[in-house]
């Protein structure tokens, strides 16, 4: 007889026990030669050599699966332990799972184009409309990179277009000023990674959101680096955000040209960035479009409805 303490590393043990412990009792059902208690991340086992290098094996398989998938269901601890392919195995083309083990894949051609342009260069333009899946896609892949340890950080920037006089009258510090800027990559971030690990990971700067304002004087190396909102930077500020790019890095640079909120004297850093820069070796641009949308169905309309105003507008 042998004890041993297995240690459920980076993954929320509540996921992988399951409601009421209920993943743990099947667990302890399949393995009756065994005497297993579980608290916190640890499980200690006592029992046979044999059956607990079998167990320790399983046990390692599941972990795994809850790492890239967020979910373990009772099919999945009985498919791992008799060695087969789960549901979510048999499930192509996707970039990782949300918390409710939802697959986070394209839904359009063009996403799917964006997929492809990451995996083929370091820098990438995702310009479209509204609800395309832009910042949310490109969240994805770089939860996907840091996952699979391609990259060691994840940085992600917004541009505080109203940086100024109007952020000086908002209450708290400095990060509570900004924060309502960053909340679209907060809500992102918290569909795809267990709220208590992703501010651990914030906490020991894995993930850093900041204002684009923060990045001067930096360099970014083996990072995904995701600046959102681009269309509201000036000339100067993308260009200091773009040449920011280290080794082992990837860029990801979106925005919606239909909605700049720069002065209207002011050109978008985001649009020459597109003229100079389109065409090089190493950079990808992707054009969604409307048919991308996969937000409410209403969000088309609206676009629709917009499009038709700012052409009559323009007639006239």
């Amino acid at each position: 007889m042998i004890e041993k303490h297995i240690v459920l590393e980076e993954i929320d043990p509540v996921a992988f026990y399951g409601v009421n412990n209920g993943h743990l009792q099947i667990i302890k059902s399949l393995y009756p030669k065994l005497r297993i208690v579980a608290r916190d991340n640890v499980i200690r086992v006592l029992g046979d050599s044999e059956e607990m290098e079998r167990f320790e094996e399983q046990i390692e398989n599941m972990r795994r699966h809850v790492l890239k998938y967020n979910t373990l269901s009772e099919e999945d601890i009985i498919d791992i332990v008799n060695g087969q392919k789960t549901k979510a195995d048999a499930v192509k083309g996707v970039v990782c799972y949300s918390l409710s083990g939802r697959p986070i894949k394209s839904r359009s051609e063009n996403q799917q184009r964006l997929i492809d342009a990451f995996e083929q260069n370091d820098m990438v333009f995702a310009v479209g409309p509204a609800g395309t899946g832009k910042t949310y896609l490109s969240i994805a892949l770089a939860v996907r990179a840091l996952k699979e340890k391609t990259a060691k950080k994840i940085i992600l920037s917004r541009p505080a277009v109203e940086a100024g006089e109007k952020l000086g009258f908002l209450p708290g510090d400095m990060k509570e000023k900004i924060d309502p800027y960053l909340q679209p990559l907060y809500d992102a971030l918290e569909d795809m990674i267990p709220a208590v690990k992703l501010q651990d990971m914030m906490d020991k700067h894995i993930i850093q959101i900041a204002p684009l304002a923060f990045m001067r004087g930096r360099t970014l190396s083996d990072a995904v680096v995701i600046l959102d909102e681009a269309q509201n930077t000036t000339p100067a500020q993308i260009r200091m955000f773009l040449t920011r790019m280290g080794w082992n890095t990837k860029m990801i640079i979106t925005g919606d040209m239909t909605q700049i909120d720069l002065p209207k004297n002011q050109l978008s850093g985001l649009k020459e960035a597109l003229h100079i820069l389109t065409g090089i070796e190493g950079i990808g641009v992707v054009e969604l479009t409307k048919k991308d949308i996969v937000r409410h169905k209403l969000v088309t309309r609206i676009v629709n409805a917009y499009e038709a105003a700012d052409k009559e507008t323009k007639g006239n």
